[in-house]
């Protein structure tokens, strides 16, 4: 099994890596984004063992990339928000995401697409809108099921899909 450090690599993307590049990271930060807050969506979502999930939410939460913020008392109970250092990481993941809709995309294309808000254009490469050209943050965009979940039934698309909305960073 690889190790989660780089050592000897004096370069800020292996630095990264080794704080987000297990697979199962970056899929909670995905799903942090669509708006899943609490341990049990994030599970569910991800289908992840709870063990795993929990040490990958703890790590984030060490590295300030998630804050865990108490919704109840008893029993005590948490759910995960992004904080600046996270919201800073979207523009990463919606490069991927446009990379994985350009070259990996079922033939029925992307299963999401992002939309500006305010007037309905949609997410380009350079993060601005295509329809006013406003340069856009997680806080302006709306997310759409797209071609690839059409076929799906709403009631069984990923968790992920039935709750997105309007990023949520807050």
């Amino acid at each position: 099994m690889l190790g989660r450090e780089y050592e000897g690599q004096v370069c800020s993307a292996a630095r990264t890596l080794e704080l987000v590049g297990e697979r199962w990271t970056l899929l909670i930060l995905r799903d942090a984004f669509l708006g899943i807050r609490r341990f049990g969506e994030f599970q569910q979502s991800l289908g992840v063992a709870r063990n795993v999930l929990a040490a990958r939410l703890d790590r984030l939460v060490d590295e300030g990339v998630l804050e865990r913020r108490r919704y109840q008392e008893r029993p005590e109970r948490f759910e995960y928000r992004l904080t600046e250092k996270g919201i800073a990481l979207w523009p990463v993941l919606i490069a991927l995401t446009q990379w994985g809709d350009a070259y990996a995309a079922e033939d029925q294309g992307a299963p999401m697409l992002f939309h500006h808000r305010d007037c309905g254009g949609t997410l380009d490469d350079h993060l601005s809108c295509t329809a006013c050209g406003q340069r856009l943050t997680p806080r302006d965009i709306e997310v759409r099921p797209g071609p690839g979940l059409e076929s799906i039934p709403e009631d069984e698309r990923p968790l992920t899909f039935r709750h997105a909305r309007i990023l949520a960073t807050t």
